[in-house]
C-alpha cells in the first residue's frame, strides 16, 4: 500500500536532516570527496562525444563547486547556475569560484579571445527549481539526486526548466551502495543505519515518464578501502553523507552495539583494508519535443513545406 505521502514511507529522507548534514559538512567536504571527483571526471568524459553548444548550465547538488571549472573549460561562453540545498555549500562554492576567480578566468579568455561569465549561485531544492520553464539547455547533476526524497518530481523539474532539446546529465548511487555498512548494522538493531538507494532501471522508467527520450542509463561498481572502520565513517561525515531516513533511531547508539558493528566491519577486511562499496549510476536523456497538451491532447508536429522559387 502506498503511503499518503513520501515523506511517510519508512526508508523516507528527513530532508530537514539532509540539509543540516550538508551544511555542518560544507568546511570539511573537500577533504574527503575522492569518489565525488573521481565520478566527476568520469561524467565529463561522457560529454565527449555529446554536440551541444549550451547558453545556459545548470550545475544541480553543485557542493563546493567542483564542477564548474570543467564546466567553463568546455563551454567558455555558456552561463553557469550553482545551486545547491545547503546555503553553506553555496557559500563554499563562490568563495572558491565566485567573483574573483571569474575576473581571473575572464582575463584568460579574454586573451583566447572568449569570455567567460561568472557564475550564478543560488540556494534551493531540486524538486523546487527556482528557474523559469525550458531556460537552461544543460543540467548537470553528479551524485546529488540520492538525497532526494521525490526522485519523480525532481525529474520533472529538470525537465520543465529544460529547453526542447537540452540534455540532462547526472550520477546518482544505486541499492548496492554501503553494502559493507548496511551488513554491519543489519545485525545490531532493526533502524536503518544507511539511506535507501533507487534502482537504475527504476530511474530510466522515471525518465520516460517525466517526459524524456532516449534515456541512457549505465551502472559500475566502486570500491574504496579505509584503514579502519573509523576512517569509513570519517569520511561520511565529512562529506555530510549521514544517516538521515525518517526511520532513523534518535537515541543514543550504545557502546555495546556500537563495538559489535565495529566488529562487523573488521571482519570484512581484504587484504588489510575494509572496503566500502559505491553503485554509481549514470544516466542522460533528452528533452524532446511535446508529443501532447498540458490537458492531454496529442500534438502533431508537420514538416515545414519547401518554398518553391517562381519560375
Amino acid at each position: 500500500m502506498r503511503p499518503d505521502s513520501l515523506d511517510d514511507a519508512p526508508d523516507a529522507l528527513d530532508q530537514r536532516a539532509v540539509r543540516r548534514a550538508f551544511a555542518r559538512a560544507a568546511r570539511t567536504y573537500d577533504s574527503a570527496a575522492v569518489l565525488q571527483r573521481e565520478v566527476g571526471a568520469r561524467m565529463a568524459e561522457r560529454l565527449d562525444p555529446v554536440k551541444l553548444a549550451p547558453a545556459v548550465i545548470l550545475d544541480g547538488g553543485c557542493g563546493t563547486g567542483d564542477a564548474l571549472p570543467v564546466l567553463a573549460t568546455r563551454y567558455p561562453a555558456a552561463r553557469r547556475i550553482a545551486l545547491d540545498l545547503a546555503h553553506p555549500m553555496v557559500v563554499q562554492a563562490r568563495e572558491r569560484h565566485g567573483e574573483h576567480r571569474s575576473r581571473l578566468a575572464r582575463v584568460a579568455s579574454a586573451l583566447r579571445g572568449r569570455d567567460t561569465p561568472a557564475p550564478l549561485f543560488v540556494t534551493a531544492d531540486l524538486i523546487a527549481l527556482p528557474l523559469a520553464p525550458a531556460s537552461v539547455d544543460l543540467v548537470w547533476s553528479n551524485l546529488a539526486l540520492q538525497w532526494v526524497n521525490d526522485l519523480p518530481r525532481a525529474l520533472a523539474e529538470i525537465h520543465r526548466v529544460l529547453r526542447v532539446g537540452g540534455l540532462a546529465m547526472f550520477t546518482t548511487l544505486g541499492p548496492d551502495t554501503l553494502r559493507e555498512l548496511r551488513l554491519a548494522f543489519r545485525g545490531v538493531d532493526a533502524h536503518p543505519h544507511v539511506s535507501r538507494f533507487v534502482d537504475m532501471h527504476d530511474i530510466g522508467d522515471m525518465l520516460v515518464h517525466a517526459g524524456f527520450a532516449d534515456p541512457v542509463m549505465h551502472m559500475e561498481r566502486l570500491t574504496m578501502t579505509y584503514r579502519d572502520p573509523q576512517a569509513l565513517l570519517h569520511d561520511l561525515k565529512h562529506l555530510g553523507a549521514t544517516n538521515a531516513t525518517q526511520a532513523r533511531s534518535r537515541g543514543l547508539f550504545g557502546r555495546a552495539r556500537w563495538q559489535k558493528a565495529i566488529a562487523a566491519l573488521e571482519a570484512m577486511r581484504v587484504d588489510g583494508r575494509i572496503p566500502a562499496t559505491f553503485e554509481v549510476v549514470y544516466g542522460h536523456a533528452w528533452k524532446a519535443q511535446p508529443s501532447r497538451t498540458a490537458e492531454g491532447h496529442a500534438i502533431v508536429h508537420l514538416p515545414t513545406p519547401s518554398r518553391r522559387r517562381a519560375p
